[in-house]
């Protein structure tokens, strides 16, 4: 029998801030708790620290470099094989979206699908007097912190309203003799920074634990983090410091809440008797500054608190264990889920199947080795020579709000690998950055240049390179004659593998390849 996916995805949430990742406040207990139970991925990454590159590469199995889709305004640009409805669909599954898409999917193209937005837009449905007050309340906020707790209680926050959907459609699906596929997407703790009572007290400002940075780190990360750090300046004035945890109470207190949501809604799968049958993956898209290096939301860089995000799995055939070793992506979950439920990997697919890891088999060895993840769009990087200032850019409009993603913070080419303790990152003019993460987890002390470290500058290029390539697009395949070797699970280290199929068949792109 075929088991029932879901996937319960965060938005801009910080892997390290759980306490069972070794931070000293208690934000997300049941979290803790479901990874501890299951499959935790310590070392997961996005493939793109912004919210619809990560989520297309999600779905698509590829990296936005490959997908096309490396902003948030190139969703119609999208180039890929089938994606995940597209396997689900042609498997017999009912597919649902409880939540926020953000995908080059459409609301019609799933079962079932109940919408929330981060300012009470992109499709919710606000009827009651209360949700209406709330939905007032974050559009009033442009996207900024709120000082006072939000309006309405929990019941009008979305990740209430998401799992209440949520079992809407289960109390259905359970009914029909089909397996059914369910996006659980919460559109938290992303900005606005807002939370209702008790959540808003529950981490009060003062409480708090240090940054482990401020923004005299910019200098040390470059020119663009000083940038976006003068940006915020000129919003949040100069009370930003107060502003920040402000913001940074909010963000813990939004944890609670979702891992609260998460519970009731794990209790209502077990409640309604599907749990057994289930697999449930817990990620987010990609992490948030939360104050460190005197940022807020996400921008420009590559840093850990961006790309590294939690990935845990509960469900049939799942061994418990804290994996500290295997580096995954979200470009892994499309092949794990093909996996499952016994379906070829679309081609066009980069990622790999993480189900014998799930079930404690052995995987080639080095195939999970390195983690790595990219961004920019291309062009040069934008400076204050330049013309363009931030509010013709629009990332300032009235001078009360901020757009962290924009011209400024998002040009150029990045690419990053981290393999062990090392992380390494070039750009497209050759500027590198090498970090020992043990030693300097918030990547302050740059050892790119320093002659002691030359080896593994040496080395960690050559990962950095055959990462790049890896990701490398296979679409178009050669027309007619040459056939591509693919592995069934996507591996590049298994050197056992002897391909028993010929390949992408002969004919036109369009037989295996579509603009969605």
């Amino acid at each position: 029998m075929r088991p029932n996916i879901v996937i319960v995805m965060t938005d801009q949430q910080r892997a390290d801030l759980r306490r069972g990742c070794g931070y000293s406040l208690d934000t997300m207990p049941y979290l803790d708790s479901f990874a501890a139970a299951g499959r935790d991925f310590r070392c997961a990454y996005t493939p793109n620290p912004c919210c619809i590159p990560a989520r297309v590469s999600m779905f698509t199995g590829r990296y936005p470099s490959c997908h096309n889709v490396r902003t948030n305004h190139n969703i119609r640009d999208v180039l890929c094989g089938e994606d995940l409805i597209d396997v689900l669909r042609r498997a017999g599954y009912q597919t649902a979206l409880c939540g926020k898409n953000h995908t080059h999917r459409k609301p019609a193209d799933f079962d079932f699908c109940e919408r929330t937005g981060h300012l009470g837009g992109e499709g919710e449905a606000n009827e009651t007097p209360k949700q209406i007050e709330f939905a007032a309340f974050l559009q009033a906020t442009k996207h900024m912190e709120m000082h006072v707790p939000s309006p309405g209680g929990v019941e009008v926050q979305h990740p209430y309203r998401n799992v209440t959907s949520a079992f809407k459609f289960l109390d259905t699906a359970r009914r029909a003799d089909t397996p059914f596929f369910m996006w659980l997407s919460f559109a938290e703790p992303h900005n606005p920074y807002q939370v209702p009572k008790p959540y808003f007290d529950m981490f009060p400002p003062e409480t708090l634990p240090p940054l482990a940075t401020n923004a005299d780190a910019c200098a040390k990360k470059g020119e663009d983090f000083v940038w976006e750090r003068r940006a915020w300046e000129k919003v949040l004035g100069d009370d930003i410091e107060n502003r920040i945890q402000r913001m940074r109470s909010n963000y813990h207190g939004m944890l609670r809440l979702i891992d609260d949501q998460f519970r009731r809604f794990m209790d209502g799968l077990t409640e309604r008797g599907l749990r057994e049958n289930t697999v449930v993956v817990f990620l987010s898209d990609h992490g948030d500054y939360v104050g460190e290096y005197g940022l807020l939301r996400k921008g420009v860089g590559l840093p850990e608190v961006l790309t590294h995000i939690t990935m845990a799995w509960q469900g049939p055939g799942i061994v418990q264990k804290t994996d500290t070793s295997s580096f995954v992506n979200l470009v892994d979950i499309l092949p794990t889920v093909c996996d499952f439920i016994g379906e070829a990997i679309p081609f066009g697919s980069q990622g790999r199947s993480l189900l014998p890891l799930l079930r404690g088999e052995n995987v080639p060895h080095g195939e999970f080795d390195v983690g790595y993840s990219e961004y920019g769009y291309g062009g040069l990087y934008w400076n204050e020579a330049d013309h363009l200032t931030t509010e013709a850019d629009r990332c300032l409009t009235d001078g009360s709000t901020f757009a962290c993603m924009s011209s400024w913070t998002q040009a150029g080419q990045t690419r990053m690998a981290r393999k062990g303790d090392w992380k390494i990152q070039m750009d497209m003019l050759g500027n590198g950055y090498l970090y020992n993460l043990k030693e300097d987890p918030y990547e302050l002390n740059n050892l790119f240049d320093d002659a002691a470290h030359t080896a593994v500058k040496a080395e960690m290029l050559a990962v950095l390179t055959a990462a790049i390539l890896r990701a490398s697009d296979p679409i178009p395949a050669p027309r007619n004659r040459y056939r591509t070797k693919l592995h069934p699970r996507g591996y590049w280290f298994d050197d056992g593998y002897i391909a028993e199929d010929p390949g992408v068949p002969d004919g036109s792109i369009a037989d295996f390849v579509k603009r969605k």
